[in-house]
């Protein structure tokens, strides 16, 4: 029996003989149903219709989908010495990335910002033997293929190695969470925020929302708590959900300028 993958989220399902009838992420008010009704691709026809690319963005290897799908996003692997952590996951697991990624020295671990961006997350593990998926426990209930490979991390900090620390924010979701990679950015840092701390399309400031589509503004004590969470780090660029949506340097400054800009904004 297929496994099966929405398409306005990207979020894959268990197998069964017929999609599900519903993408409970997709009816979230921070997400929405496609115009045309809620629909799902197997895997099949999901590598039939796109393919996976891999390519450097701003020092790191990306992969995402091509022609975008779902919300588009792309995923980073940041290079640790035995292995790759996947930050954040695409909906696509094909047997030329694994691969790639293989030659890259493959992967430690997967670590995901929010629900949005699950993806084939549980394909992606298996194929490096069982790889721990780091979901913040606060998520919990929006996962919708569970998985052995999982670990429901609790708190505001969780350690991956050295010199990779994930971070609970909130903001966007309950468990919202951004990754710090501290030897990033030629030893600076850097910030891998997804969409939690979204890059403007400037590349000059971030932004919050609680929901991108349906133009929700994120409320000002939730930034605040964003704020307060990153402001012990050292990091100087920030990479967001996209490809190019980075800040390339001064990133700490341009984050703490973001929140006052954003802040007096809504007051």
């Amino acid at each position: 029996m297929p496994l099966w993958t929405c398409e306005t989220c990207g979020a894959q399902f268990p197998d069964s003989k017929r999609p599900p009838a519903t993408c409970p992420i997709c009816e979230d008010e921070r997400q929405y149903v496609n115009w045309k009704g809620q629909a799902f691709f197997t895997g099949e026809a999901l590598a039939e219709r796109h393919r996976l690319v891999l390519r450097d963005d701003l020092g790191l290897t990306g992969l995402a989908l091509e022609p975008s799908f779902a919300i588009g996003q792309r995923a980073l692997l940041v290079p640790l010495v035995e292995g790759c952590v996947m930050w954040d996951c695409v909906p696509l697991a094909t047997p030329a990335a694994i691969a790639h990624v293989r030659s890259l020295g493959g992967l430690k671990a997967i670590a995901i910002s929010h629900p949005h961006y699950y993806g084939a997350l549980a394909d992606w593990s298996e194929a490096f033997g069982g790889v721990p998926v780091y979901l913040h426990e606060d998520d919990r209930q929006w996962v919708t293929r569970q998985h052995s490979s999982v670990v429901h991390w609790a708190g505001d900090h969780h350690r991956i190695s050295d010199d990779v620390t994930l971070l609970r924010t909130g903001g966007h979701f309950a468990g919202a969470t951004m990754l710090h990679h501290a030897r990033g950015a030629d030893g600076k840092g850097a910030l891998l925020t997804g969409d939690i701390a979204q890059v403007t399309m400037d590349r000059r400031f971030v932004s919050f929302m609680y929901s991108y589509p349906n133009y929700m503004p994120l409320n000002a004590a939730a930034v605040r708590r964003i704020a307060a969470a990153v402001e012990p780090l050292a990091f100087d660029r920030i990479y967001g959900a996209w490809w190019g949506r980075n800040v390339a340097s001064g990133a700490k400054a341009a984050f703490a300028a973001s929140v006052a800009r954003y802040i007096a904004a809504i007051a």
